[in-house]
């Protein structure tokens, strides 16, 4: 039996147990063959079989991203995807990759911002995660993606600033942790509760990046 009978459509379910049990066991048996089975359904006609092969994937990226990173490409063409399923679904992929291959991620910076542009909550959320831990792997990478970032935080909904402040703090370093700091302050008066606690907390983090 193919792995790829193990995933939820095949086996006519329609949660996603299934699938997570299949990842969970592709990832403790580090198996490349069956991921890249997994990965070539990505592409196969049935977008029930694709929907569940990206779900299983970023499952797999959750646990072991090194797995998955040979996969970037593919997931940077899921961008461009009519399915919205398969654009954030690409993107909570390319955001694990991002854990072991940050090069990969950066490589494909412009697909990921023009997908966040025009996606879901959950595309510019994994958006924010994938650009910021490409930026926090060095200073090239800093400089390039950094400004977007801060330009993100500046203008994004209220309801988005505590999260993906928390996001993108990785990236901080001394160099910009001030500039960080200043866009955060600007945001506080528009927000109250528990989100305001927690960008209070994200800019006392950053103010202790010294190093």
């Amino acid at each position: 039996m193919t792995v790829l009978n193990r995933i939820a459509h095949l086996q006519n379910r329609r949660d996603e147990v299934p699938n997570r049990e299949l990842a969970r066991d592709l990832a403790a048996k580090k198996d490349k063959k069956g991921i890249r089975e997994i990965a070539e359904n990505l592409w196969n006609k049935d977008k029930n079989i694709q929907a569940d092969c990206i779900k299983v994937l970023y499952e797999v990226g959750f646990l072991m991203p090194k797995l998955i990173a040979p996969y970037t490409e593919d997931f940077a063409k899921l961008l461009r995807s009519r399915n919205n399923r398969l654009v954030w679904g690409g993107m909570t992929a390319l955001a694990a990759v991002a854990h072991a291959d940050p090069d990969a991620v950066f490589n494909h910076r412009d697909e990921i911002k023009a997908a966040r542009e025009t996606g879901s909550v959950i595309t510019v959320d994994q958006s924010i995660s994938a650009l910021a831990l490409a930026a926090a792997a060095n200073e090239k990478y800093n400089r390039a993606l950094f400004p977007y970032l801060l330009e993100h935080l500046s203008g994004c909904r209220p309801k988005e600033v505590a999260g993906h402040s928390e996001k993108i703090l990785p990236a901080v370093n001394p160099r910009n942790r001030d500039e960080f700091i200043r866009v955060l302050e600007k945001r506080i008066e528009d927000l109250n509760g528990s989100a305001l606690a927690r960008l209070k907390r994200t800019i006392k983090q950053a103010a202790a990046r010294t190093e």
